[in-house]
């Protein structure tokens, strides 16, 4: 595992994998691959296929796999808007019938907010935003205002001063955190490139609406860039030390991309050559299986363990065999909660879980015990890029928090559902699937003539039925009045079987 602060960049066959290193552990993962890269921040010429009058929301073919969700709020409000239209409102009000603004088979440019998630199309919006490496540049929104992580009141006044002398003639500039400590001409650097961006889309809107009658469909008109364009762009910060990535060609790339953004960075991106793959050098391999299980260790024996399900993911707290070191039950449990509080914000980055999750701390019997633990998950939430809320420790100790979800967890990217179990994680009990087959027989008996039944089952099955089932077995050879005959499958389901008659 690299020493400081590092972007490790393995570019494999059809998958690019990013981890960053941070105080000499797995920070962050992401992964992108060539057949399923992300749509996020990609803006394109949909098409309305369906309005939603009762969800104020419209369904908008982007082209790709499912249509994308647009909801009311998401679109810019009317031109006559009473309110004072485009320049002072930022979203068309959620009281404003959707219809009134959409029609089904109307084209309009929209930006994808947030990928496919499991079955979930993509949600995309109509106010554009233009992320460069200091500021996000909003075309289609007039405002001018600094990220909430700058918490300097002086800095976030001179950043706002600086920005409305250079502002674009059209739009709107948030500065974001990156831009804290640059100059003037880099801020205006950075503006006049998403200026040059916006109007290439532009262009190739208008291109798309000249060629309607030959080119159907919607059509992309600025696509993000990649993964390792991406991560170069907002994650190589003042904090990190340094880039190794391991293809030459996506190092010469990088080192061109800084020379014209950061010139001083150039030198800090270094070419991996070593013999063995980049992520076992640097141990991040058997880093990432271990993170991902589903019990994770805490440093001083107790563990957590996280169960991710479609509504929500739980997050449970256990002492494990930490009992303390002469102290009474309720330091040992306040030490416990403190450690998973660091490695549950940990596990949420690194995992890249969103949505709700509920943390089952261990009872605290204190309410000022409580409030420390609260208070040091606010603090390390903090420093987590996500938007996250969470509400005050129950007497129960259980926390209700979301994290923003934009693209889908590691853990559903990385893994599937059991085509076993059918991703329950259970199945049902060799002797519970015996108990199945005599109540089968018993309603299909009159459908099974002649003097012995065939049970084909699964080879698991049929040795229950001749041992820990035998009484059953010979009670319904008795009952039924013929021999049952038990024919294994070694391709069958534990839990499937078939009847017939001889």
């Amino acid at each position: 595992m690299a020493q400081k602060n590092s972007l490790v960049i393995n570019v494999g066959v059809g998958e690019t994998r990013v981890c960053l290193i941070e105080d000499s552990r797995l920070g962050e993962l992401h992964i992108e691959r060539a057949t399923e890269q992300s749509p996020v921040g990609n803006i394109y010429v949909g098409r309305v296929t369906r309005v939603l009058p009762g969800m104020q929301a419209a369904f908008i073919d982007v082209g790709l796999d499912r249509a994308a969700f647009l909801h009311v709020e998401d679109l810019r409000p009317p031109k006559d808007d009473s309110n004072g239209g485009d320049k002072k409102r930022k979203r068309a009000s959620r009281s404003t019938p959707i219809r009134d603004l959409l029609k089904e088979g109307q084209e309009l440019l929209v930006q994808v907010s947030k990928g496919p998630i499991g079955m979930k199309g993509a949600r995309v919006t109509c106010h554009i935003a233009l992320p460069g490496r200091y500021v996000v540049y909003t075309p289609t929104v007039e405002q001018v205002s600094v990220s909430k992580r700058i918490a300097n009141d002086k800095i976030r006044k001179t950043l706002k001063a600086v920005v409305e002398e250079i502002r674009p003639a059209e739009g709107g500039v948030i500065v974001r955190t990156l831009g804290k400590n640059v100059t003037k001409n880099q801020l205006r650097g950075d503006i006049a490139y998403l200026e040059a961006v916006w109007q290439k889309a532009l262009e190739k809107q208008k291109a798309h609406k000249a060629s309607r009658k030959r080119k159907k469909g919607p059509v992309c008109v600025h696509e993000e860039p990649d993964l390792v364009g991406r991560m170069a762009r907002d994650q190589f910060t003042e904090d990190v030390s340094e880039i190794i990535i391991d293809d030459a060609t996506q190092f010469g790339r990088l080192r061109e991309f800084l020379g014209t953004f950061l010139p001083e960075r150039v030198e800090d991106v270094r070419l991996y050559e070593g013999p063995d793959p980049l992520f076992d050098a640097y141990g991040i391999e058997a880093e990432i299986s271990r993170a991902l299980g589903r019990k994770v260790p805490l440093p001083s024996g107790g563990h957590l363990v996280i169960d991710q399900a479609e509504a929500l993911t739980a997050i449970d707290v256990n002492t494990g065999r930490f009992t303390g070191k002469g102290k009474n039950v309720e330091d040992t449990i306040l030490h416990t909660n403190l450690e998973a509080v660091q490695e549950i914000t940990s596990q949420l980055r690194f995992r890249n879980i969103g949505g709700l999750i509920v943390l089952d701390f261990i009872d605290m019997d204190k309410s000022a015990n409580r409030e420390k633990v609260y208070k040091a998950l606010k603090r390390e939430l903090r420093k987590d890029k996500a938007r996250t809320t969470a509400v005050r420790i129950s007497e129960l100790g259980l926390v209700e928090m979301t994290r923003k979800r934009t693209h889908e967890s590691l853990g559903r990217l990385l893994y599937e559902p059991c085509f076993y179990c059918d991703g329950t994680g259970t199945l049902k009990s060799k002797t519970t699937v015996c108990h199945e087959i005599f109540r089968q027989l018993e309603r299909e008996k009159d459908n099974l003539p002649g003097y012995e039944i065939i049970v084909t089952a699964h080879p698991a099955v049929c040795d229950a039925m001749e041992r820990e089932e035998k009484k059953a077995l010979e009670a319904a050879e008795k009952a039924l009045m013929r021999r049952i005959r038990r024919e294994p499958r070694t391709d069958y389901h534990l839990e499937q079987f078939d009847l017939t008659a001889k």
